[in-house]
């Protein structure tokens, strides 16, 4: 099925051929329909299955259809997106497509000055991407009013509650005064995904083009057992060995990634680092280095599982299982994309044992183990049988946030009443 079928204007057509679009994904299929009529819509999809022209399509030619004269402040669409390089990603996305049609987009997020982004929120937008952490603190200085919006987008909804996000959801909620089309794509769900949509969303059409928390039949998975203290030598020897060119690695902490890097570095891998204490212009420098094959390596925490759109990226590795079985399935998201083979690999030590359980039971599926000689990790099978008498192991549940998430939180609530503090003493002076 060809996007000329879906009576998108040839302007857009034309721009979507230019970007390699030819037959819409299965997410596109469901979608585009059910937008086009106006309905809200709750769908489940992975990433890599062309979800944003899914949303963004709709809403692109709905603007083009009913033009209005650009208001001061003023938004009539706004997609809401976890980390600054999702926002960014999706932000570039609708700039191609937008290409030959007169639409307006702008992103916002944090790590770019807030000046420069009330410039661009000034002269109003067809289309605003944000953060919402960033997007709440333009609302509080009045840079951006959602009072006429007409349509609303959150993607990778469950991301955004994991970070500790859903109190700026609904601070961002109660600015909305209209009744906006709302459409909400999340990868995984949970009970209070399920109450968040229960919420937003008016008798949503429903969509699901995998089963929920599954990873992409492209991606093979495997686990190397090995202990804590060995797996920067693993990474080296497989990179080596394997000669693997392009590798995504994910760590759970800053200080394992700067360590990791400088380790890298030393066995003469050319490694790059994306971190939430890097500026954004740093994180851009460094995935533009990947994807151009200039560094071999990136090693990355949390931040970075979302929005990273790599063509054919064949690795991701974990180095550190993540603190969360669904974080899984959204850092290998990254490979095995639109259809490409990829591969997904694990070091687990024994201390990890549990979350690859739950990762297992999560995608529903046992991922095959490697046991590299001279690797081998110490009463491993002690450990799994301690795990498996006694209940406690079996009853515990992942941790919800990682510190870094919870701090991040902190500090725009902190800021938050910094800027009501200000505008307070600005009255009283007037």
């Amino acid at each position: 099925m060809s996007f000329s079928s879906q009576n998108f204007s040839p302007e857009i057509v034309r721009a979507l051929t230019e970007c390699g679009y030819e037959k819409l994904t299965p997410i596109q299929k469901q979608a585009i329909p059910h937008a086009r009529r106006g309905h809200d819509i709750l769908a489940n999809a992975q990433t890599g299955t062309g979800k944003t022209a899914a949303f963004a399509l709709p809403i692109i030619q709905q603007i083009c259809n009913n033009p209005k004269p650009r208001s001061r402040f003023n938004v009539r669409a706004l997609i809401l997106a976890p980390t600054r390089e999702l926002a960014a990603q999706i932000a570039k996305n609708i700039e191609d497509y937008t290409k030959y049609v007169s639409i307006n987009v702008a992103a916002i997020y944090g790590g770019t000055k807030m000046s420069s982004q009330e410039k661009k929120l000034e002269q109003g937008l067809d289309i605003l991407v944000a953060t919402p952490g960033r997007l709440l603190e333009h609302l509080e200085l009045k840079n951006v009013s959602l009072a006429n919006l007409e349509f609303l987008v959150f993607d990778e909804a469950d991301r955004m509650l994991d970070m500790g996000f859903i109190t700026d959801i609904r601070a961002i909620m109660s600015d909305i005064r209209s009744q906006p089309q709302t459409m909400l794509f999340s990868a995984t769900f949970s009970s209070q995904m399920n109450k968040l949509s229960t919420e937003i969303l008016r008798k949503p059409k429903r969509i699901s083009v995998d089963r929920e928390n599954a990873t992409a039949d492209t991606v093979s998975h495997v686990v190397y057992p090995v202990d804590e203290d060995r797996k920067r030598e693993l990474l080296s020897e497989l990179i080596g060995k394997k000669n693997w060119q392009q590798v995504l690695v994910f760590v759970n902490y800053k200080e394992t990634a700067n360590m990791l890097v400088e380790e890298l570095k030393l066995d003469g891998i050319k490694t790059v680092l994306c971190h939430g204490d890097k500026a954004q212009s740093a994180r851009r420098r460094a995935l533009d280095e990947f994807k151009e094959g200039k560094a071999r390596v990136m090693v990355a925490t949390e931040v970075a599982a979302r929005g990273l759109d790599i063509q054919g990226l064949p690795h991701v590795v974990n180095y550190d299982m993540p603190f969360l079985a669904e974080d899984y399935v959204h850092r290998i998201g990254r490979t095995g994309r639109a259809g490409q083979k990829g591969h997904a690999v694990s070091f687990v030590s024994r201390e990890e044992e549990l979350t690859l359980v739950q990762v297992e039971t999560l995608i529903g599926q046992r991922i095959h183990r490697v046991q590299l000689t001279g690797y081998e990790p110490a009463s491993r099978d002690a450990l799994l049988q301690k795990m498996q008498t006694k209940s406690a192991f079996k009853d515990r549940k992942g941790r919800t946030n990682n510190p870094t998430d919870q701090s991040a939180a902190e500090r725009r609530v902190r800021l938050r009443q910094a800027i009501k503090n200000k505008a307070k003493i600005t009255t009283m002076k007037k």
